[in-house]
């Protein structure tokens, strides 16, 4: 997967830290389909495919998880709570929505599929 995004990156001309946030996007993506669609563990395979277009990068990352969308309960964390009132996890899928100019969430099928526009502008 990292290589795979390198090329894109190279191929397209992609500033270091466009690449960087690509990369920590789509981890992120595939941290969420093992731990929460998948419940742990699991050899299926994800895809991703990626458009470079003047100013942005289109990605669609799709897995074969039961049916999730990960963007559906994205709550900003109230900072001014005590650390033990906050709720675990979702800043990984909070992080994905802030980090992108556009999300979007719809299943294809028998797979999830995301789709996110990047900006490439420094």
């Amino acid at each position: 997967m990292t290589s795979f995004l390198a090329d894109v990156c190279s191929t397209g001309g992609l500033p270091r830290e466009v690449c960087l946030r690509l990369t920590l996007l789509v981890e992120e993506l595939f941290t969420n389909t093992v731990v929460h669609g998948h419940g742990g563990d699991s050899e299926a395979p994800v895809s991703l495919d990626c458009r470079v277009e003047p100013g942005r990068i289109r990605l669609t990352y799709e897995d074969a998880a039961p049916p999730y969308d990960p963007f559906a309960a994205v709550q900003t964390p109230d900072d001014k709570a005590p650390a033990e009132e906050r709720p675990v996890g979702g800043l990984g899928v909070l992080l994905v929505a802030t980090m992108a100019e556009q999300v979007a969430y719809h299943r294809a099928g028998d797979r999830n599929r995301v789709s996110l526009t990047v900006s490439t502008a420094r």
